[in-house]
């Protein structure tokens, strides 16, 4: 009998030899101080004679220790201070074993340390009761790398001698480990994301696709986060902070940047560099930047404000565009535009026309006055601004083109005409002394919130020496689904089956704004397919999509639609999309291509589909040819809807439909 149980004890010693071995190969291969928290915490704890245990690492830059575990799907981090305030704490600070057998005898407490107290308020807000604590220091080379703590023995009034030696042999494996992983970290560069890394608010993966959409857009890799993957501005500051060792300060409309300070520093080179002087403090004045570790805007901030002793902290590039545009006057509220209008009228003289026409486009009213309607019509979601003046005894309309239809936002005096439209061919980078002649260009305009939109210009001489200034926004966007078009049942599917064919010519056609680039956008992202080679000319481009090669062209180089199609079929392509077909070469050479094993899609400005065959046979094309590649035309326009929020049925329908579909600020364009 007694031999049988020498021979069980040997056998469970065994096992128990087995499954640590297992345990101590799983240690080592553990990828990073995440896997030991979360994946081997339950394996180490089927070791050991314990209800729960905690694993904690050292953090040496805080004096603390952090553990993290999983609740519902988030990682959440524990962290406590080296010191006596904790058990775990006091073991990490001596590197003393503690084991105590009632966690709540303050005289067993006071016997190992007068000062060491256990927190309760955990097992209160759990219900959990904690009786007994084992807790081990994790050490390599007698150096405190984290800490092992064991709660409630399972089999007996406290953990022993033998629990201590299991526990220890764990511990000693996990200092490697800790060593380990510590090197690595040391060894591997430090990003300002690893905080978000570790609190597994991202993976890996999504970084780096966050890292390379932020270069596709020329974006900053932060509001790609905030936008696409819904990491808090909060969590992101921690990371921020964390990497740059100092304070990140959120966007505050109670802040205002030092008048003096920022009276001596041009604003558009503080919004090209991202920093501010944002408030004076007793021992220095604090400088808001996005990248305090940046050495060449360092030295320029400190060359800027001479003689002064600098405090850095961090910032989010849209938070501090928006400190600076609370700073400019941008960020007021909405009788923003009569402010800057009362700021003019009390600089200009009023004594005569000629006074008033000499305000500087580069007044900085003006400059406001220029950025101001720019930024409304955005929000308006307005496709068109237009300037008009109408001499210098009439007030200059600005009106708006929103959903097809123009309406005014503003009006301005007429003594400032000159003024607003020389600042907006400065932004175009146009001739400001020539008014004799049409002349059009481009602005590339960075909103607040960072968000960059184009805007074509076009200068026309109008009567009585004034000058009509035009603006198309240009706002990159996403195509939108196929589905989504609004098209009718049978012509989605007919379209649909066009687009499918591996050649031929495909024309969208319709007046000018009735959604002709937007269509065949939604067209190529239905056949856009890895095995595809698609090519695009455009001017501009207005929508851009992953797996399409975009091209814009460029008239004035002579690199033009025809240019860019005689380039592309050198380039092995699929499928073509070209702006439009202009001239009788664009269209030869589109046609000569959809003959020749490509999918070509154009579009034309013409009233319907069937006047583009004579639109075709006006430019000089063999119809033989356009005959037998062309596939199908869509001819569209875009009608405006009712909001179907608001929408009902009623017995007479042109009155109400038109009643309510005026009255809904919701309506919307399809």
């Amino acid at each position: 009998m007694a031999q049988q149980e020498s021979v069980l004890i040997l056998q469970e010693r065994l096992a128990y030899e087995q499954r640590l071995v297992q345990l101590v190969d799983r240690i080592h291969a553990a990828k990073s101080f995440d896997s030991l928290f979360l994946e081997l915490q339950g394996d180490i704890l089927g070791l050991l004679d314990a209800d729960r245990m905690t694993l904690y690492a050292v953090d040496q830059d805080r004096k603390e220790i952090y553990s993290r575990h999983l609740t519902i799907g988030t990682v959440n981090e524990i962290r406590l201070p080296i010191s006596e305030r904790s058990i775990a704490g006091f073991v990490a600070a001596t590197g003393k074993i503690v084991n105590i057998a009632d966690a709540y005898d303050k005289a067993e407490l006071a016997r190992i340390s007068p000062a060491l107290a256990f927190d309760g308020s955990w097992d209160k807000k759990t219900g959990f009761r904690t009786k007994q604590i084992l807790t081990m220091p994790i050490l390599h080379d007698g150096k405190a790398l984290g800490v092992m703590q064991l709660l409630n023995k399972k089999k007996g009034p406290r953990f022993t001698k033998d629990d201590e030696t299991g526990v220890s042999r764990v511990a000693k494996t996990l200092g490697i480990a800790f060593h380990n992983q510590t090197q690595l970290l040391q060894s591997r560069p430090k990003t300002k994301f690893d905080y978000l890394l570790g609190q597994a608010r991202i993976t890996q993966e999504e970084l780096n696709s966050a890292l390379a959409e932020s270069r596709r857009r020329q974006v900053d890799v932060e509001s790609i986060l905030i936008e696409q993957y819904k990491v808090p501005k909060a969590e992101l500051g921690i990371s921020l902070s964390d990497f740059y060792r100092c304070p990140f300060v959120e966007f505050d409309e109670k802040v205002i940047p030092p008048p003096d300070l920022m009276r001596d520093l041009k604003l558009e080179y503080l919004r090209h560099n991202f920093w501010l002087p944002l408030r004076r403090e007793a021992d220095g004045i604090v400088v808001l930047i996005d990248n305090p570790q940046d050495l060449q805007r360092v030295d320029s901030v400190a060359q800027a404000l001479k003689n002064r002793k600098l405090k850095w902290s961090v910032g989010l590039r849209r938070d501090i565009l928006l400190f600076l545009g609370a700073a400019s006057g941008e960020a007021q509220p909405k009788d923003a535009i009569g402010n800057i209008l009362g700021e003019l009228s009390a600089e200009a003289p009023a004594e005569s026309e000629m006074s008033a026409a000499e305000l500087d486009e580069n007044d900085s009213a003006v400059i406001r006055l220029a950025n101001q309607i720019i930024m409304d019509a955005y929000k308006a979601r307005a496709s068109d601004i237009h300037v008009e003046p109408y001499g210098a005894q009439k007030d200059t309309v600005i009106r708006y083109r929103v959903d097809g239809g123009c309406s005014e936002y503003q009006k301005i005096p007429g003594a400032y005409r000159r003024a607003i439209v020389a600042r907006l061919k400065i932004m175009a980078q146009l001739d400001i002394a020539e008014r004799r002649k049409p002349q059009d260009g481009k602005i590339k305009f960075k909103l607040p919130e960072g968000r960059e939109i184009e805007l074509r210009v076009a200068t026309i001489p109008t009567a009585n020496q004034n000058e009509d200034v035009v603006m198309r926004i240009l706002s990159a966007s996403e195509p939108i689904p196929i589905e989504k078009l609004g098209m009718t049942e049978r012509n989605l599917r007919e379209l649909k089956k066009v687009a499918e064919k591996p050649y031929g010519l495909i024309l969208c056609v319709g007046p000018t704004g009735s959604g002709k680039t937007t269509t065949l956008h939604s067209v190529l992202g239905y056949i856009n397919k890895p095995e595809r080679k698609i090519w695009t000319a455009e001017d501009p481009v207005e929508i851009t999509q992953y797996g399409l090669r975009q091209v814009q062209v460029m008239p004035k180089i002579g690199f033009d639609f025809a240019s860019a199609m005689r380039a592309f079929l050198r380039a092995d392509p699929d499928v073509i999309m070209v702006g439009e077909m202009r001239d009788h070469e664009t269209a030869s050479t589109g046609i000569e291509a959809s003959l020749t094993g490509h999918l070509v899609f154009s579009t034309l400005h013409t009233n319907s589909s069937v006047e583009t065959v004579i639109r075709l046979l006006d430019m000089g094309l063999d119809p033989f040819n356009f005959a037998d590649a062309l596939l199908g035309v869509l001819a569209q326009r875009l009608v405006k809807r009712i909001c179907p929020d608001c929408k009902s049925e009623t017995s007479s329908p042109r009155r109400t439909a038109a009643r309510r579909s005026s009255s809904c600020t919701r309506t919307m364009s399809r």
